[in-house]
């Protein structure tokens, strides 16, 4: 499952990426994301539904019993909206494969980050996971300045 997301996530980073450098196209960031979010809707709510059948009546619980659910919710869809809108103009402004290894850095600092704050446990094979990570977006970085 994780060589497939990975798979398909790099799919998605390059298409976007020909979609928004194509002259013939003439996509910018915003109405990429125009045409790819009801394409998301479709695919995602029906999953959703079916993995979490009870899904919609929880929520209106929450709403419920919460007084700020429904912002907190209204906050969430706006900052999803500024992250899908910032990987769209990052690969504008660079390319697919700098997304990918700003998506890998951007998993290693979160990782350090909850072990700071919420003191995760981390395995040693883990440790390692994450130095070659880094090292690969440090390795990337100084490939990427001394080509330019």
């Amino acid at each position: 499952m994780c060589l497939s997301a990975t798979a398909a996530r790099a799919f998605k980073s390059v298409l976007q990426g020909i979609l928004l450098s194509s002259e013939g196209e003439k996509l910018n960031s915003m109405n990429l994301m125009l045409y790819m979010s009801p394409i998301a809707v479709l695919v995602l709510l029906p999953a959703s539904l079916v993995m979490e059948p009870n899904v919609l009546e929880v929520i209106l619980e929450l709403g419920r019993e919460h007084r700020f659910m429904w912002l907190l919710l209204f906050i969430n869809s706006v900052l999803a909206y500024a992250a899908n809108l910032s990987n769209f103009l990052v690969t504008k402004h660079t390319s697919a494969l700098t997304l990918q290894v700003l998506g890998n850095a951007k998993g290693a600092v979160a990782v350090v980050i909850s072990i700071l704050l919420f003191r995760n446990p981390v395995t040693v094979m883990g440790i390692g996971g994450y130095t070659i990570t880094v090292m690969g977006v440090a390795a990337y970085g100084e490939a990427k300045r001394r080509f330019r």
